[in-house]
């Protein structure tokens, strides 16, 4: 089945189609857009090389009072207790953990929290277990 354009002539679509074929299909295609005027120009005699990922942290926006390892960390332990258990204590947050298939770390850490307090977020449970949130800025 051919499927036709109402919005032009079957010939202004080949001359279309021929125009993108070199982005279609790749630079080793004839007419390509490939060519030295389109190359990058090499960095300055003074200026540094470019690279593929910045230089310190990986992530880039971790809180203010966090690093990116903080964040991720506490990002997977959000993974493993559902908003269900909270607000909620040790013992619903370790039954949940282990609901949601946590790995031992976790459980453990989980255990180590004081049994009497009840949290209502992962932050309070984060700082809990010893660690530090974000700082808020005044």
């Amino acid at each position: 089945m051919e499927r036709g354009n109402s919005k032009h002539s079957p010939r202004l679509d080949e001359q279309m189609s021929q125009e993108v074929s070199g982005l279609v299909q790749g630079p080793g295609a004839a007419g390509s857009r490939v060519d030295e005027s389109r190359q990058p120009e090499p960095a300055g005699e003074d200026q540094p090389e470019p690279t593929t990922a910045p230089a310190g942290e990986l992530r880039s926006g971790a809180p203010q009072g966090m690093s990116s390892e903080d964040v991720e960390e506490r990002s997977r332990l959000g993974r493993f207790i559902t908003m269900t258990a909270l607000p909620g204590d040790r013992e619903a947050l370790i039954a949940n953990a282990r609901d949601n298939n946590a790995p031992d770390d976790i459980v453990t850490a989980l255990e180590g929290l004081p049994p009497d307090t009840r949290y209502q977020t992962i932050s309070e449970v984060w700082a809990a277990l010893g660690n530090s949130n974000e700082t808020t800025r005044w």
